[in-house]
């Protein structure tokens, strides 16, 4: 498999960052892994499977090294019987990484060295 060139997305993470943005435009600061794909699926128009969730949750890691998604684990009490789930958010380089990309299949990106580097 080719390496990617650093700074760049995969088409998969800049339909992530998209879908993301799409929901908080729509009032949902942050999302779980499952709304993620059924907002993709919808955003696709298409009835099928996303992807693997492997896959998926792999790419939320990615753009989280990055720095454009923050996460945590959503309180217990929200849980309400069921396993906690892990909240995505946008970060400010995400929003803006989000909207460079809107139309363009692959995006640039801080470099994960770059944005981790401290201020």
């Amino acid at each position: 498999m080719p390496r990617r060139k650093p700074g760049t997305l995969l088409p998969l993470e800049a339909e992530i960052l998209a879908a993301g943005l799409s929901l908080r435009r729509a009032g949902e600061a942050t999302f779980h892994g499952f709304a993620l794909a059924h907002t993709l699926r919808e955003q696709s128009g298409s009835s099928k499977a996303l992807t693997g969730h492997g896959t998926l949750y792999k790419a939320l890691g990615r753009l989280e090294e990055f720095g454009l998604l923050a996460s945590r684990w959503e309180d217990a009490e929200a849980a309400e019987g069921r396993p906690r789930r892990r909240l995505y958010e946008l970060t400010g380089q995400g929003v803006e990484a989000a909207t460079r990309s809107a139309g363009r299949p692959v995006a640039t990106v801080p470099s994960p060295r770059i944005a981790s580097r401290p201020a």
